[in-house]
């Protein structure tokens, strides 16, 4: 287990990441990767397209980091993508209320709680604030959205704004990229990306930044004709806290995919399938499973589109961190985009016989809706239509005599002079009230061919720099060699940033001629090579060791006389004497779990 200081000072000094822009004072909350950091992020998303998207078969894409403002009124965003934020009365300091409470007090997720339940917690519990001391009690906690806000284009410009999560992205390309996947269902389409976060107090390294990168898969499924393959993973045992364990006195418990799906603690079979998936990769990538959980999301901090969210989470420091979100998100994401975009978000689905069925049909007279409401009548006929197809139960009393109207809510606010004087609207000018005598409403018999289905969406969303942070933080080894004390990284081989080094024992008489030769050899095998020959040899294996190179190869004179070398093992240090032409195939097989002593002769 590392200390966060001396993982931070390990990333700054070899060169994983360090804040941004230092030259001009940094920017809290963005981050560059240094050499061997790139490489390791680089490895995680690797391993991560080849579970989630290669193996299960999915598709990816790369969408743009920029969308227009129309994208995120759809999608919530502008309302109620909000932290909570206060300000310090004294020195002018912005902090995020809820995790002030965290740190002073037993409560465990005061992002959940509203904000006048979080005021009376920093009141009742002294909280001050962490720049200056003053106290805060009394100082009102407001909602802060944590948008980037752009223009595109100049002059008179499309605001825009920077996107907060990948998954956007996806679901406004939904009506072309169904196309690609034939208008089957269920597929999954994938993005590994840059979002942005304007975090009201970023901390603990990567742990909360402003710029990140997520990988996120929205596999989109027929609610009622889709199911996961559950026997792949019904076996695979899950660390689960559940809500009822953090609502009561209980704790984690392990127990199988199957059994908390048939004992109802995991409600979605969708969820439950990626839980078990991921668990596996976790411990793939160097995830410490003794220090890993997965954490049912409480009722007050479930979103309101969500029937079930999970998150994975790892321990640093003694905290526990979220690094992946598991949500069913039902139809809310593309029902959302399809209200107010001009494509279709439904996909087709054939029936094996043509069926009859009851349809409501509802026709508006235009020469009524056309002066009464002016350039809004198109959009409310729309919207009569949709409203009838979903059984909206106005429909119901218009054979009532009492009934005079029907509210139609639709989305864009109507400049048409003669709409804003007759119609009668909500706040953001969206509702009308149709005359009921204007409509003609009726039930007919049709057959149909099979029907639109508004796909439901699974979403497994892992966040990439926290992942590359627990890697880090949950390898960083001690021990002692050769009665001094050795940090290493014991990263796995899959995700190293560099998979061998290789070091002449002395530069001289060619053996630094030959271990260069033998470093460029290894690069054309594919092989990530490190070639030092600066310092003791004892040395070179240290700062290796530090950045978590799997293996090392040492250049001797037994090499110069008859081709053979030294394979090290960066965890146990033990070391093999094996033939050149052996080593591509030694380092391949050892990096898919191989054993060292099957390639050589033991070293002492």
């Amino acid at each position: 287990m590392s200390d966060g200081a001396d993982l931070m000072e390990l990333a700054k000094r070899r060169g994983f990441f360090f804040q941004g822009s230092e030259a001009y004072g940094g920017v809290a909350g963005f981050y560059t990767y240094g050499p061997q950091g790139a490489s390791l992020k680089a490895n995680v998303e690797d391993a991560w397209r080849d579970r989630f998207v290669t193996r299960e078969g999915h598709m990816e894409i790369d969408a743009p980091t920029i969308m227009p403002e129309p994208v995120f009124e759809a999608s919530g965003h502008l309302d109620g993508f909000d932290d909570m934020i206060v300000e310090c009365p004294e020195c002018g300091e912005s902090h995020r209320a809820d995790h002030l409470v965290e740190d002073a007090t037993d409560v465990e997720d005061a992002e959940s709680l509203p904000t006048d339940q979080v005021e009376a917690l920093i009141a009742d519990n002294d909280i001050t604030c962490p720049s200056c001391g003053a106290p805060l009690a009394g100082v009102d906690v407001s909602a802060f959205n944590l948008m980037f806000e752009t223009d595109i284009g100049p002059g008179s410009s499309q605001p825009g704004y920077l996107r907060p999560e990948t998954a956007q992205g996806i679901f406004v390309e939904f009506s072309r990229l169904k196309e690609y996947a034939r208008n089957q269902l269920p597929f999954g389409v994938a993005q590994v990306g840059r979002a942005y976060r304007n975090e009201i107090s970023p901390r603990r390294g990567l742990v909360r930044v402003r710029e990140f990168t997520q990988a996120e898969l929205e596999h989109f499924v027929d609610p009622e004709a889709d199911e996961p393959p559950l026997d792949r993973v019904r076996d695979v045992e899950l660390p689960l806290y559940s809500a009822e364990a953090q609502q009561g006195d209980g704790g984690i418990e392990t127990t199988t995919v199957g059994e908390a799906v048939d004992e109802g603690i995991i409600t979605s079979d969708w969820v439950a399938f990626y839980l078990g998936v991921a668990r596996d990769w976790y411990e793939r990538i160097g995830v410490d499973m003794d220090r890993f959980r997965y954490r049912q999301h409480l009722p007050g901090e479930l979103a309101h589109y969500a029937s079930d969210c999970w998150d994975a989470e790892a321990e640093i420091d003694g905290n526990w961190i979220e690094i992946t979100g598991f949500a069913y998100r039902g139809d809310y994401d593309l029902s959302k985009h399809a209200k107010y975009a001009d494509a279709d978000f439904t996909v087709f689905q054939q029936y094996d016989d043509p069926v009859t069925v009851e349809r409501a049909v509802v026709e508006p007279d235009m020469s009524v809706l056309g002066p009464e409401f002016g350039g809004a009548a198109g959009a409310i006929a729309e919207e009569l239509d949709r409203m009838a197809a979903a059984g909206d139960e106005q429909f119901d009393d218009l054979s009532d005599a009492d009934t005079v109207e029907v509210t139609v809510d639709v989305r864009e606010t109507r400049s048409d002079s003669r709409a804003n004087q007759n119609a009668e609207r909500s706040g953001d000018d969206e509702t009308y009230a149709v005359p009921a005598d204007a409509l003609d409403y009726r039930v007919e018999e049709v057959t149909e061919a099979g029907e639109h289905v508004t796909p439901h969406v699974v979403e497994p969303s892992f966040g990439v720099d926290r992942l590359v942070y627990t890697v880090l933080d949950h390898a960083l080894r001690t021990d002692e060699v050769d009665d001094e004390e050795r940090s290493y990284l014991a990263v796995p081989p899959e995700v190293a940033p560099t998979t061998v080094g290789v070091f002449p024992l002395m530069s001289k008489d060619g053996m630094d001629d030959r271990a260069r030769d033998l470093a460029a050899t290894l690069r054309q095998a594919g092989l990530s090579v490190a070639y030092d020959d600066s310092g003791a040899i004892g040395r070179r294996y240290r700062r290796q060791d530090e950045v978590g190179t799997p293996y090392g190869v040492t250049v001797d004179y037994q090499t110069l006389e008859e081709e053979t070398v030294t394979l090290r093992d960066r965890d146990s240090t033990d070391q093999v004497r094996l033939p050149v032409d052996d080593l591509p195939a030694a380092i391949a097989d050892l990096r898919t779990g191989g054993a060292l002593a099957d390639w050589g002769d033991p070293v002492e």
